[in-house]
């Protein structure tokens, strides 16, 4: 069995402040072709709707943290070889958990996937709601994250 290791709040700091994050963003579909989406409740992108997804950890191969993040963010386990493989994606925020006087950038790996999710049964550590937009609501609400948006129409800029 793989081991990973969360960072203490110090070290991810340090971390923060020298280098990129890697994390995976989840493109959750439905038999609609809807997207699932959360409203932030926490930095970076707090007070957006966003894609589930998380980081990578130290040790953790890229199969174990799919796995973990999606039983973690949609409450059940698929596999990555499940989902499609959309491409790398750069996010850069202004600010982080700790505050607006760290930067935070991003190496996102972004995987779609098809499920349908009842978004009453998600958990709210990260998104306090969840609703299923389509794509043209999606690309014209302006509380759906920018970087949400680049999933469905990669050409829009900042």
């Amino acid at each position: 069995m793989e081991e990973y290791v969360f960072l203490t709040d110090d070290v991810f700091k340090s971390v923060i402040s020298s280098t990129p994050l890697i994390s995976i963003d989840l493109i959750v579909e439905n038999e609609n072709q809807q997207i699932l989406v959360g409203y932030r409740n926490n930095r970076p992108a707090k007070g957006y709707w966003f894609v589930p997804g998380g980081r990578v950890q130290k040790g953790e191969s890229l199969d174990l943290a799919f796995s973990r993040l999606t039983e973690v963010e949609l409450g059940f386990k698929q596999e990555r070889t499940d989902a499609s493989f959309m491409g790398v994606y750069e996010h850069f925020y202004d600010d982080y958990a700790y505050g607006a006087e760290q930067s935070t950038h991003y190496v996102v790996l972004g995987y779609k996937l098809r499920a349908n999710v009842d978004i009453f049964d998600l958990p709210k550590e990260q998104h306090n709601q969840y609703k299923w937009l389509n794509k043209d609501e999606i690309l014209n609400q302006n509380d759906v994250h920018l970087h949400t948006k680049w999933y469905l129409d990669p050409n829009l800029k900042l």
